[in-house]
């Protein structure tokens, strides 16, 4: 802009004081009001400025014939000045950023208002929209036909809170009561903004005038027109035609519908005839539809009408006018009559019809131009045809505009003695007229203002002061309409602010433009300067660009103009500046593009595709192809620079591109393709690859270089990857070394080298076969010395003796010494001691002992490398221990605590951290048992006992001590180098316990109702023996336990016979020792009394205990219609009982039945007429024999016995069940009736592994606090131990071991089992078999069985 004034300064001759103060305010916006001949040339100019156009501010300007050229000049000049100043008072706008919003002041600005035309629906309610911004918020009011409307009277209007929105609720008024002109003010202390005139009309849809309509009685081919004539609604309806039955009267160019609504035939024909020709209204704000009464036409056939040249129905005449306004849309209508049917065509004289905004309808009767425009005015031709001529009808079109803008009025912030100038330009015809007005009142109303001019469309503002902020309005209208427009000017004294963020990094890519921007606000506008790296200011010019907003443009940025930039912004009331950054990275570059392939199908297609790009952007390789993402699968395999693609089909021809792409450029390379049929091949064989060839060392430098190769041939099997080794002729010469591996695509690798070798490399291929021969050895490359790049690794110190430090390392290799002469400098001081480092250079070894340390101190180390060419890095600090002494002194203070028989608790008191003279590792006891101390001499030397508590410790537990005993102990410390000396001895007692089991019992001398039990003592007393507790109980057939019996005994007695015992009858024996503890764990015995009766002499298998008496009674034997009916008596407690039987003579094996819990079976399928052999065996689980009986003979009849058996009838038998079913569910319910809320023992299960010296006592008879003594006659119902001591685990439905934590039941001193069982109180002696474990069918049922 400022270009464009200073050359239209230079063309001109203008006074001197013009140009000087134009230029001096351009570079200083505090500048104070032009001089008055500028204004005396302004206003001239404003006078004969016509209106603009287009908004690109190039001025139309109107002159008289008369005038002369210099006039013509002076104009020109003025329209290049007017143009200036409008730039300067627009330039400066407040950003949208809240952090500079906040705290400006504003004037109203209007944001959201209804339409000028507002319809409302009756139903709804009438919501007249105002909405406004503004610091401080604006508040706002009404007028309604020109007159303050105060709301507030009116319960039924509402305004919304912070808004000038009205909501008015019409339900039960009438609501043409508040139809009228509204409009909207919003004020605050800066101004005042008014809204549009906002016209509020109800919409409408009136009723159809009553009418009767005459039948139409017509020849056939004539024309005809069926009149609509619809109520005048608001807004206007919209009109169809339809028949009886709702179907829309088909149209075509014969029969259509006018503009108007009205239908138009063009001729009539015979299927015209129809009595229900309805045209109805659709009212759309309502959405409602009212129709007319019918129409009946009748078509005559008595006397037709013959063919005829075309005429107009509509419009009548040759030619007929039309008005249209700018931007409506403009319908012209054509319909002749005619037979035949006419054609209808368009034309505009003396111009085209716009393509893009025409189109015709109805049949091209219709003629619609959308978006009219000026252009649009003139004669449109319609022209009908048919057989018989044409006609023609001109439309003469003129085009009418309401007000439109030009150039709306721009919101001015200016800063105090700034100049401004609002323009509101618009155009119309006929051409509108302006009016201004400042904050709602009309400009010429307004107080005087010598600062203000107002030249029709302009108003000039000069050398404004703070606080004459205000809102102007600028209304422009004609006969057709009107526009309002607000535009405030407000007064702004602000500092200036950078809004670009500070220390922004920008980006770009060399040779390409930069853009840095510097966007700034403040009033008046800041002045932007800029500088490179905070010293050379930028200047426009051909390498630098600075934009009107700030911006800094580089056209072709380098390499050398990344750095740091800083904008400066300026204006009358301060400075600020901000620093930006400018990075110009290389650009991404494709080196080896991929080539055009053919390959077999079957075979392999590697397209290689290598880029470089700035090594500060990260890159990424994608693969497209035909511009496609690749498909997914194992096929496709994309490396870093190569793209391979395994057996390869004819879908995979295509063109593939890779696109190297980094964050801010990228490249891309295509090639093709082609897949061609393989040829037939003998079989393939595979081998090994060839080795490389032709081994080439490029790109040398110190410590890396460039080898490349030839690939071998592959031998029908591709290479996977080359494997590069490497001899070293100066360290290690005949010896290879693997350097690296890379992908079996690459034919160069980069190889890092380490200083002073003499390198030679060779290259191995690998394929799926294997290893290829090494290659060729290369030229022998040698690396120069230089200092060591590391040190000695695995640094150690140790202290093997007292007082000495062994520092040890892992040497450096002759590969890592990078040079001659290596030694090594051993560096130890003395930790937290403020003394120099000793140190000792060394070479060839690989450990240095230090001596005359201190015990057990500890001490920095580090050991460096070193070579004729200069030390390695920095060593790292190790930490070391001198050697360690034995420690000088024992605990002191040794205390025992003897919290139960079993455990106690040893205290000391630690010894001092010097005296341990190491690494302390804790304190080791040493204890063992003396005596017993119902011992009266000391026995023999028992094994000593040692624990050891690690740690600085001072206390710990002694477990697995005897009960009633004498104990001593000694304690000693304990370091890395061993135990120092021995503490005093400590004696302590252990108090009495409960005693172990009886050592033995026995059953000697059973009879029919007695036997005599001898046993041992224990052989572990824990204690004063006080006595014996014996239990027994007799086990019934079905396993289950009869009612215990108790009987305790001194400790001097060791045998009893007990008598009244039941004959035949397995009974089971707990005893147990007793001391004033308690009863200690339980010896267990079983044995049979004998039998009074032998009725068969069991057999006993070899290798079987044969219990007392007889196990299987009598065997009885019967036939039946089902079979073999076998019965038998069983006393022993094997549950897995068999009847086995075989065919009488037969070598066959026996056939066995499972007959577990009952005493009698039948046999079915027996053959009529044969004889079986028949036994019945008890088996343990082993399925070995344990019991049987002898064999007994059953002969099956030939013929069956036809007596009919009660017990086998189905009535019966179903009977039976449903009788047993209905007790089974009665005793269920009595089950769980009688055995709800009982006790689940989880305690006995808690304490069943804790010291049985630490559980809880009963005071007066020494039994267990959990354990009830109306516990002991419940039924022990757990696993039998028979008399050899084995536990059979399926000889109990209910073990301990299902439930409990372990396996054989245990008892306690009462008998009990602890476990999981917890009684009742027993009411009687019959109830011994209940079990006391929640209630469940099963249960119920072993119960009642």
């Amino acid at each position: 802009m400022l270009v464009f004034v200073t050359f239209a300064l230079l063309m001109f001759e203008t006074p001197s004081e013009v140009r000087q103060e134009t230029s001096w305010r351009k570079q200083r916006p505090d500048s104070h009001s032009l001089d008055p001949h500028f204004f005396r040339l302004l206003i001239l100019t404003v006078k004969y400025c016509g209106s603009l156009h287009e908004p690109g501010q190039t001025f139309s300007t109107v002159t008289h014939p008369a005038m002369d050229r210099k006039r013509k000049w002076e104009l020109g000049f003025g329209a290049v000045l007017l143009i200036f100043l409008s730039h300067m008072a627009s330039a400066l706008e407040v950003p949208l950023d809240p952090k500079v919003l906040e705290g400006l002041p504003q004037p109203p600005t209007i944001t959201l208002q209804s339409p000028k035309d507002y319809i409302f629906d009756p139903r709804e309610n009438i919501v007249i929209h105002c909405e406004a911004k503004g610091k401080p918020h604006p508040s706002f009011s009404w007028t309604r036909n020109g007159t303050h409307f105060d709301i507030e009277k009116d319960s039924k209007i509402l305004m919304k809170p912070g808004s000038g929105t009205l909501v008015i609720d019409i339900s039960g008024e009438k609501a043409e009561a508040y139809e009228g002109t509204y409009q909207c003010t919003a004020h605050n202390e800066h101004g005042t903004a008014i809204s549009n005139n906002i016209v509020i009309r109800q919409s409408r849809s009136p009723l159809w005038s009553k009418e009767r309509n005459e039948a139409i009685m017509v020849q056939v081919g004539v024309s005809l027109v069926l009149q609509c004539r619809p109520p005048a609604g608001l807004p206007p309806p919209v009109i169809f035609w339809m028949d009886n039955n709702f179907q829309r009267l088909s149209l075509d160019k014969r029969v259509s519908q006018a503009l108007n609504g009205d239908l138009y035939f063009s001729n009539v024909l015979p299927e015209d005839t129809r009595s229900d020709y309805i045209c109805y209204a659709r009212f759309p704000h309502t959405q409602t539809i009212q129709q007319k009464q019918p129409i009946s036409v009748t078509v005559l056939q008595n006397s037709p009408t013959g063919e005829r040249r075309p005429a107009f129905m509509t419009p009548p005449g040759s030619s007929s006018t039309k008005m249209v306004l700018r931007g409506e849309t403009l319908e012209l209508e054509c319909i002749a009559e005619g037979l035949p049917t006419p054609e209808i065509s368009w034309e505009k004289e003396r111009g085209e019809l716009p393509s893009s905004r025409t189109s015709f309808q109805n049949f091209k009767k219709t003629l619609k131009i959308t978006d009219v425009n000026e252009a649009d005015a003139g004669d449109y031709r319609c022209t009908a045809t048919n057989s018989l001529g044409s006609v023609q009808h001109v439309i003469k079109v003129t085009v009418k505009a309401a007000p439109f803008w030009v150039s709306v009025p721009r919101n001015l912030i200016l800063a105090p003695n700034e100049t401004g100038i609002l323009t509101c330009r618009v155009n119309g015809e006929p051409k509108p007229k302006i009016s201004w007005f400042i904050n709602g009142v009309s400009i010429d109303n307004a107080p005087q203002d010598s600062s203000r001019k107002v030249e029709d469309d302009t108003v000039i503002l000069s050398n404004v002061q703070s606080g004459s902020s205000a809102v102007y309005q600028c209304n422009a209208s004609n006969e057709f309409g009107y526009l309002i427009a607000n535009a405030f000017v407000n007064v702004l004294a602000e500092p200036p602010r950078i809004l670009t963020p500070p220390d922004r990094v920008y980006q770009v890519i060399t040779n390409n433009p930069a853009l840095l921007h510097c966007a700034s606000f403040g009033s008046p506008i800041p002045t932007i300067t800029w500088f490179k790296d905070s010293q050379t200011s930028i200047q426009n010019g051909d390498l630098y660009v600075i934009r009107e907003n700030g911006t800094l443009e580089i056209h072709t940025a380098q390499a050398l103009n990344s750095g740091k930039y800083t904008c400066i912004a300026i204006n009358t009331f301060g400075i600020r500046e901000n620093h930006v950054h400018l990075e110009v990275k290389e650009p991404t570059r494709i080196l080896t593009q991929p080539e055009y392939k053919v390959v077999q199908r079957g075979m392999r297609a590697v397209f290689e595709c290598k880029a470089k790009h700035d090594p500060s952007l990260v890159p990424t390789m994608t693969w497209l192809k035909d511009n496609r993402e690749l498909s997914d699968g194992d096929r496709f395999v994309v490396d870093a620079d190569s793209l391979t693609i395994k057996d390869v089909t004819d879908e995979d021809e295509g063109t593939y591109t890779c696109i190297m792409n980094t964050t801010l450029d990228q490249d891309s390379a295509s090639a093709v393709l082609t897949v061609v049929e393989a040829t037939p091949t003998p079989a393939i064989v595979y081998e090994k690859p060839d080795p490389p060839t032709d081994l080439e060392l490029t790109d040398q430098t110190e410590k890396s270089v460039q080898l490349s190769w030839i690939p071998g041939d592959e031998h029908n099997s591709p290479t996977q990857k080359f494997l590069i080794q490497y001899e070293d002729l100066l360290h290690q010469p005949g010896v290879w070394n693997n350097l690296t591996e890379v992908a079996g695509t690459s034919t160069t690798a980069r190889l890092n080298l380490s200083p002073y070798v003499y390198y030679t490399f060779r290259v191995l291929s690998l394929n799926h076969v294997g290893y290829s021969q090494p290659s060729q050895p290369s030229r022998q490359y040698r690396t120069n010395p230089a200092a060591p790049d590391e040190n000695p690794s695995d640094v150690l110190g140790l202290g093997t003796e007292p007082g000495n430090l062994v520092i040890s390392w892992t040497p450096l290799t002759g590969f890592q010494s990078n040079g001659p002469g290596l030694q090594y400098r051993v560096q130890w001081r003395q930790k937290d001691v403020d003394q120099d480092w000793s140190s000792e250079t060394l070479a060839n070894v690989s450990k240095f002992i230090v001596s005359g340390a201190p015990t057990y101190v500890a001490y920095e180390i580090t050991v460096q490398a070193q070579n004729d060419y200069g030390s390695g890095p920095e060593p790292e600090v190790v930490m070391a221990y001198t050697g360690e002494d034995l420690p000088l002194s024992a605990p002191d203070n040794v205390q025992v605590m003897v919290h139960n028989s079993t455990v106690a608790e040893v205290h000391w008191e630690p010894v001092s951290s010097s005296s341990v003279r190491g690494k302390l590792q804790g304190y080791k006891v040493y204890y063992h048992r003396e005596r017993g101390l119902h011992e009266m001499e000391e026995q023999p030397e028992q094994q000593e006992q040692v624990v050891t508590f690690g740690g600085n410790r001072s206390e710990g537990r002694l477990p697995g001590l005897q009960p009633y005993s004498l104990y001593s102990l000694f304690i000693r410390v304990l370091n890395s180098k061993g135990e120092g000396p021995l503490s005093p001895s400590k004696t302590f007692e252990t108090p009495e316990g409960v005693p172990g089991p009886p050592s033995f019992l026995n059953v000697i001398n059973p009879s029919l109702d007695a036997l005599t039990l001898e046993w041992g003592p224990p052989l572990s007393n824990n204690g004063r023996l006080v006595g014996y507790t014996l239990q027994y109980q007799p086990i019934n057939n079905t396993s289950e336990l009869g009612p215990v019996k108790v009987m305790t005994f001194l400790a001097n007695e060791t045998s009893v016979t007990l008598g009244s015992l039941n004959s035949s009858t397995l009974y089971k024996f707990n005893l147990s020792a007793k001391t004033i503890k308690g009863s200690g764990p339980a010896i267990t015995e079983e044995t049979f009394t004998v039998m009074d009766t032998t009725h068969i002499q069991p057999t006993v298998e070899t290798g079987k205990v044969r219990p007392v008496g007889p196990v299987f009674g009598t065997v009885n034997t019967s036939v039946s219609e089902d079979g073999a009916v076998i019965s038998w008596e069983y006393f022993g407690h094997h549950k897995s009982v068999f009847v086995e039987y075989i065919v009488e003579n037969s070598k066959e094996a026996w056939k066995k039945e499972l007959v577990n819990g009952s005493h009698s079976y039948v046999i079915k399928g027996l053959k009529p007429g044969t004889s079986y052999r028949v036994r019945v065996v008890a088996r343990d689980s082993a399925d070995s024999a344990v019991h049987s009986t002898e064999e007994v003979m059953v002969m099956v009849p030939a013929v069956a016995n036809r007596q009919v058996d009660i017990a086998t009838q189905g009535w019966f038998i179903g009977l039976m069940c449903a009788i047993a079913l209905l007790i089974l569910v009665l005793l269920i319910v009595c089950f769980i009736k009688r055995n709800k809320g009982g006790k689940y023992p989880v305690k006995e299960k808690e304490d069943a592994h804790q010291d049985p010296e630490i559980q809880p006592m009963k005071e007066d008879d020494g039994t267990f606090g959990e354990y009830s003594d109306t516990e002991d006659h419940k039924p022990l119902k757990g696993s039998r131990t028979p008399s050899n001591g084995t536990v059979r685990r399926d000889e109990s439905d209910d073990s301990l071991v299902d439930y409990g934590e372990g396996g054989d039941g245990q008892f306690n001193e009462d008998g009990s089992f602890i476990g999981q069982y917890s009684g009742k109180k027993e009411k009687d002696t019959h109830e011994g078999n209940e079990s006391s474990e929640a209630p469940s069918p099963v249960n119920a049922m072993n119960s009642f069985v």
